[in-house]
């Protein structure tokens, strides 16, 4: 009976960590009292893991704030702008690179594959002098030993962490990172030695970017990597884990191939096709970590099916070569399902939480052993015959409407040149028009009065006085700033998937279910368990109410169909592409009642929209085509004069630009600041874009506020690549996680930069 779980979720089952982080950061508890926390969290962790009978428990998967960042920490990877002189990395440069300080920006966050995580890149260079500067790997193994339990170290491999870097600024553009390969593996040599030292038997490496396409120098990086390292890892038993999707044949093959290695970690949720790589053949005498717990979704294992599956790759690899695991960290998953003592009963025991997947994980490897729990058994079983029959999943009319529209195309009757045209017309914005991307930040105060009406304690009345009170002080200041076209602020949102969510059929919702984004940034997605569709609307009320208080326009605000799909946990017994489009429908029906009511700019955010797209390029032109056709339908139908925003955060956009180009918005506004502008590249290297576009001008996750001559400076290269006439001038996304001391002095900045940049082309002409 073997058992592993490849990662879990650090923040908490109620969210300890976050709490803690951010009263660290507030200098409201010291840098002992946040460890403190942390080391309960850690031992809570690797205590339930040993207690539910886990042989294969993973240290060093806990992070103050992401495990890439926490390698560059290892290996000393900090750029010279922290004024980092050696030794031991501290919270101030570890937190300063993550989150850049009063004085300095932090690095660039970009997301993790293709999920809603996130992490810090690497900025790596020739002049990188690396050296061992964080025994956290060594410390956390040996922590979870002096509580008795024995624990596999997990370290993000040496390519994969390359592959996941970028050329620090000023670098030549031709410099290939895998030449950095010997330099880093020193420093992982030392680390292996400690770790030996410590008493470890196990080590897993995560090497994630093995699933993606890859050149032969790219895999030839692997093969050299893991023949440097054999000799230290001589005497230890070696994991390579992959997760997310399929490893294509050549990255089998190199993988198979790999000297010093022990196991082979694989996701066969997702990536069912490695199952055909195993069955023609698996590396002799080699352990298969079988990866057939989801790590990414909520529903409960079929347990039946996953032992058919273990059962038959028992038979290839051997009885003793074969290891249950997840498909890939728990991480991206809630914590525990025992704290939601309000969820529907009988959607409850359709859900796993990582609590419970660990004990699915377990109940798997004892009946591969003979030992099957047939009361766990037959319960599971119960439960997805309930599922499978509920009339709560189904209805036929949504069906039938998502269904009509896969053959038929959806699009603006009228170019986007015309409508602007005609938009302008109306609208009469000045030249480099600003605005901010939403949300505006969310006060205790507010907060308070969102869980009091929540939870009854306050009248509907009451409630709607306050809100309406908080959206009149964010117009005023609005136009205070003399911003041009205006946002309501969103105070009546808790979260821009959950608010919708709440009010469409077919999601169910948590109390607990929180999952970490980035750093102490939580996000409690909703679930999708049955046919989506708008039973009343749903921001009408707010945006009109905020369109009363002034002559500006002001946005109306929506979050668009890929988006509230990807940041769900989504039901697993359809196509993702047939829920995205039941969204797109309600989300249509949304916005033709905001245009109604007079509101002539709606914003349908799509921050996820490069998130969904999979990691294999075979695979990416059918998600592109479904997900754009699932924007275009919510606004089809409406008027040229109706001027539709979408906004894009935190991904490497140049990939898909076409398709964004394709997405037929009027006005794009994207993340910026923190990828030192990469986006205008693409611009840059001929892409032609007729539609409005708002690369953010500063970074609004640093508390950093931005000087009027650094946004002027921004702006002035964005005109270098754009027209004048369809820039916008807008933040990276929204402030709803920052202050108001940050917010007014950033944003009184940025407008005054585009009244600067305003009059030189005036005078320019």
């Amino acid at each position: 009976m073997a058992s592993h779980i490849v990662g879990y979720p650090r923040m908490g089952p109620k969210r300890e960590l976050k709490f803690a982080l951010e009263s660290f950061w507030n200098g409201k508890i010291s840098a002992d009292e946040l460890q403190k926390v942390a080391s309960g969290l850690k031992a809570s962790i690797w205590k339930e893991m040993a207690d539910a009978g886990i042989k294969y428990i993973p240290s060093n998967t806990f992070s103050y704030y992401d495990q890439v960042l926490d390698t560059t920490a290892m290996i000393g990877a900090v750029p010279p702008r922290y004024g980092w002189n050696g030794g031991e990395i501290d919270f101030d440069v570890y937190f300063s690179m993550a989150r850049g300080n009063a004085t300095l920006p932090a690095m660039e966050m970009t997301k993790w594959f293709d999920t809603n995580y996130h992490y810090i890149v690497p900025e790596l260079g020739p002049d990188m002098k690396f050296s061992y500067a964080s025994h956290k790997a060594v410390d956390e193994y040996k922590e979870a030993k002096a509580l008795g339990v024995d624990t596999v170290p997990v370290i993000v491999g040496p390519v994969s962490y390359l592959l996941l870097s970028k050329p620090a600024k000023g670098t030549d553009k031709s410099y290939h990172l895998l030449s950095l390969i010997d330099r880093i593996l020193l420093v992982y040599k030392e680390v292996i030695s400690e770790l030996k030292a410590a008493g470890t038997s196990w080590i897993q490496f995560d090497e994630p970017k093995l699933v993606t396409d890859l050149d032969s120098h790219q895999l030839q990086a692997f093969t050299h990597a893991y023949s440097e390292l054999e000799s230290a890892l001589s005497g230890l038993n070696v994991l390579i884990e992959t997760y997310f999707a399929d490893v294509p044949a050549e990255g089998y093959r190199t993988l198979a191939s790999l000297k010093g290695v022990t196991a082979f970690g694989f996701d066969l949720v997702r990536g069912t096709k490695t199952l055909d790589l195993i069955k023609g053949g698996f590396p002799s005498g080699k352990y298969l970590f079988a990866g057939v717990v989801d790590g990414r979704n909520i529903w409960a294992n079929d347990l039946a099916a996953s032992l058919n599956t273990l059962q038959a790759l028992e038979d290839i690899v051997g009885k003793d070569k074969l290891v249950v695991s997840t498909s890939c960290s728990l991480l991206h998953t809630a914590v525990d399902l025992g704290n939601e003592i309000k969820l529907d009963a009988e959607i409850k025991s359709w859900l796993a939480f990582a609590a419970q997947k660990i004990l699915e994980v377990n109940a798997l490897a004892k009946g591969l052993s003979g030992q099957k729990d047939e009361a766990f058994f037959s319960a599971n079983a119960a439960a997805h015959a309930s599922r499978k029959s509920s009339s709560r999943v189904t209805n036929e009319t949504v069906q039938k409407a998502a269904a009509a529209l896969k053959g038929s195309d959806h699009c603006r009757s009228t170019n986007v040149g015309a409508r602007l045209e005609a938009q302008q017309k109306k609208l009469n914005l000045p030249l480099l028009p600003t605005s901010t991307t939403g949300s505006f930040p969310q006060t205790m105060d507010l907060r308070r009065v969102r869980r009091a009406y929540k939870a009854n304690k306050i009248s509907e009345d009451y409630y709607v006085k306050a809100i309406k009170e908080e959206i009149r002080k964010v117009v005023e200041l609005q136009e205070e700033l003399d911003i041009d076209v205006l946002v309501h602020g969103e105070p009546e949102r808790n979260d821009m998937v959950e608010y919708f969510g709440e009010q469409l059929s077919g999601f169910a919702f948590t109390v607990n279910g929180w999952v970490q984004s980035y750093g102490s940034r939580c996000v409690k997605p909703p679930i999708i368990y049955g046919d989506v569709s708008r039973p009343t609307p749903m921001t009408v009320f707010w945006s009109t109410m905020a369109q009363s208080m002034t002559k500006r326009p002001m946005k109306g605000m929506l979050t668009g169909p890929v988006t509230i799909l990807n940041w769900s946990f989504v039901r697993n017994d359809q196509p993702r592409f047939e829920t995205c489009y039941q969204v797109a429908l309600a989300i249509k029906d949304e916005l033709e009642d905001l245009e109604k009511a007079g509101i002539t700019i709606i914003q349908i955010d799509e921050a996820a929209l490069r998130e969904g797209l999979p990691l294999r390029k075979s695979e990416q032109p059918f998600y592109l085509d479904w997900a754009v056709h699932s924007f275009r339908i919510t606004n089809c139908s409406v008027q040229d004069t109706t001027q539709i925003h979408t906004h894009m955060c935190y991904s490497n956009f140049n990939d898909i630009i076409h398709s964004i180009i394709d997405m037929d918005s009027d006005v794009i506004t994207l993340e910026n600041s923190r990828s030192d502008e990469k986006l205008l590249s693409v611009f840059r290297e001929g892409v032609k874009y007729g539609a409005g576009i708002g690369p953010g001008v500063y970074d609004i996750h640093s508390p950093r506020i931005p000087s009027t001559e650094e946004i002027v400076d921004r702006i002035t290269k964005m005109l270098a690549v754009l027209e004048s006439h369809i820039l916008w001038v807008n933040p990276d996304c929204g402030l709803k996680t920052r202050k108001y001391s940050e917010v007014k002095p950033a944003l009184s900045n940025m407008v005054a930069a585009a009244k600067i940049v305003r009059t030189r082309l005036a005078s320019a002409k």
